[in-house]
C-alpha cells in the first residue's frame, strides 16, 4: 500500500469518528452531553427511565419474587429441622407471617395497572422489613451459639441489590440501614466475638461488592436507555429538516384519531405545499432548496407550540400539522400564523409564478371523527383543500369542515365546490 492510500484511509478514519456534539438536539442527547455519575436524569427523563425499566424487567421481577417466595418456605423447613423447638418457633413466624405475606403482595401489585405508581415505594418498605425481619432473626439465634441463620443475612442483602426491582439508590439505603442495624445491635448484645467479626466482615464485603456491580449495571442500563431513545429520535425525524417524518405522522394520526373518538374532540389535518418548489431548485439550487425546507420546517413547528400540536414533513415540499381539540378559531389562529411565519422569511424566489418571494398554499380540515369514519378521510379532505388552494393560484389557504359528510374516502373529488380563499395576514 503506497503513502497515498494510507493518507486516504486514516482520513476516511478520522471523518467517521462521531463525538457527543454531532448527536441531535434532543432531551436524550442533551443528558447524554452532560452525563449522569450520580445516577440520575431530568425530572421527565427518570420518570420515563423508571417506567420502562420496570414495564421490559416486569417478567424477570415476577419470577424473582416467586422464586423469593419459595426460598423462604424451603428455608423455612430447613430451620425448622435444624434449630431446637425453643429457636425454631421465631424464625416460623416470621417467615410465614412476615416474609411470605409481604413478597406475595409485592408480586401481586405488580400485575395491578397502577404499578407504576405503587410498586417501588412497596418494594423499598418491603426490602427494609425483610431485611429487618432476616436480621432479627440471626441476632436471636446467635447469642444461643446458632449462627447458622447468617448466609440468609448476605441472600437478602443480595436478592434487594438485583433482584427486587429497585433503582441504585433504593436498594442501596435499604441494605445500608439493614447492615448498620445488624452491626449496631450486635455490638450492644455483645455477639460472640469471633463468630460476630468474621459475619460483620463478609457482610461489609458483600455490600462493597453489590455496590460497585450495581453501580455499574443501572448506569449501562440507564445508558442503554438513553441510546434507545436517541435511536427512536434519529428513526422518528425526517433527515432533512428536523421535524417528524412521515412514519411519525401516520402514527400520530392514528393516535389521535382513536382518542378524539373516545373524547369527542376535534381534530385537524393542514397540509402545506411550497408553491413552486420545483422552479427554486432549478433556479437557486438543490443546497439552496435544502436550506428553505428547513427554514420551512422551523417556521412552521413554532406556528403549532401547543403540548399535542405537530408537525411532520410529509413529503417532498409538502408539510403536515395535525391539532388536536381544534376549535374553528384556533385553527385559523395557526393558518395566520402560518402566513406571516412564511412572509417573515421573505426568501426570495423569483421564478415563482406567483410572488417574488417565497409562499405555501395551505389546505385545513377539521372534523369530529364519528363511528364509522377513519383518519384517511380527513386527510383526504385536507387534500382536497390543498388542491383547492392550488387551482386558485396558490398563496392562499382553503378550509373545509361541511363537505367531510358528503366524502367517500378513498375518491378523490376534483369537482368539489370551491371556497372562497381566507384573506391573508
Amino acid at each position: 500500500m503506497g503513502a497515498g492510500d494510507g493518507r486516504y484511509r486514516a482520513a476516511m478514519t478520522n471523518s467517521n469518528r462521531y463525538t457527543l456534539e454531532d448527536l441531535p438536539e434532543s432531551p436524550h442527547s442533551r443528558q447524554l452531553k452532560a452525563g449522569f455519575p450520580w445516577l440520575t436524569f431530568s425530572t421527565a427523563l427518570e420518570a420515563e427511565f423508571r417506567h420502562r425499566n420496570l414495564s421490559e424487567n416486569l417478567r424477570h421481577l415476577r419470577i424473582n419474587l416467586a422464586m423469593a417466595i419459595t426460598l423462604v418456605l424451603v428455608f423455612s423447613g430447613v430451620e425448622a429441622t435444624l434449630l431446637g423447638d425453643a429457636l425454631n418457633r421465631i424464625p416460623s413466624i416470621v417467615h410465614m407471617f412476615l416474609m411470605v405475606p409481604v413478597l406475595a403482595l409485592c408480586l401481586a401489585v405488580t400485575f395491578s395497572p397502577r404499578r407504576d405508581r405503587i410498586y417501588p415505594p412497596l418494594a423499598l418498605a418491603a426490602a427494609i422489613l425483610l431485611g429487618l425481619s432476616v436480621t432479627g432473626t440471626q441476632l436471636v439465634a446467635s447469642p444461643n451459639g446458632l449462627p447458622l441463620l447468617f448466609p440468609c443475612v448476605l441472600l437478602s442483602c443480595i436478592f434487594i441489590y438485583f433482584m427486587g426491582g429497585l433503582i441504585f439508590y433504593r436498594a442501596l439505603t435499604a441494605n445500608l440501614l439493614v447492615t448498620f442495624v445488624y452491626l449496631g445491635a450486635g455490638s450492644i448484645l455483645r455477639l460472640p466475638g469471633p463468630d460476630f467479626g468474621y459475619d460483620a466482615t463478609a457482610l461489609i464485603a458483600v455490600n462493597l461488592i453489590c455496590i460497585s456491580v450495581g453501580y455499574m449495571h443501572e448506569k449501562i442500563s440507564r445508558s442503554r436507555f438513553l441510546e434507545t431513545g436517541l435511536l427512536r429520535e434519529l428513526v422518528a425525524r425526517d433527515g432533512l429538516t428536523g421535524i417528524q417524518n412521515r412514519r411519525m405522522f401516520d402514527q400520530h394520526i392514528t393516535r389521535v384519531w382513536h382518542q378524539a373518538a373516545r373524547d369527542a374532540a376535534r381534530v385537524a389535518v393542514l397540509l402545506i405545499d411550497i408553491d413552486c418548489f420545483k422552479d427554486y431548485n432549478d433556479r437557486y439550487g438543490h443546497q439552496a432548496g435544502d436550506e428553505c425546507l428547513r427554514a420551512v420546517a422551523i417556521s412552521l413547528s413554532q406556528c403549532a407550540r401547543r403540548p399535542l400540536d405537530f408537525v411532520a414533513r410529509y413529503g417532498g415540499e409538502e408539510f403536515a400539522i395535525v391539532l388536536y381539540e381544534a376549535s374553528r378559531e384556533y385553527v385559523a389562529e395557526v393558518l395566520t400564523r402560518i402566513q406571516r411565519s412564511i412572509a417573515e422569511l421573505n426568501i426570495p424566489h423569483e421564478a415563482s409564478t406567483v410572488a417574488s418571494r417565497l409562499t405555501v398554499s395551505v389546505g385545513a380540515a377539521f372534523v369530529q371523527p364519528s363511528a364509522g369514519r377513519t383518519y384517511q378521510g380527513l386527510i383526504q379532505l385536507a387534500d382536497e383543500a390543498l388542491y383547492s388552494a392550488k387551482e386558485q393560484g396558490r398563496n392562499c389557504v382553503v378550509s373545509m369542515e361541511a363537505e367531510y359528510q358528503t366524502l367517500r374516502t378513498g375518491t378523490f373529488d376534483k369537482r368539489r365546490a370551491q371556497r372562497v380563499p381566507e384573506p391573508q395576514a
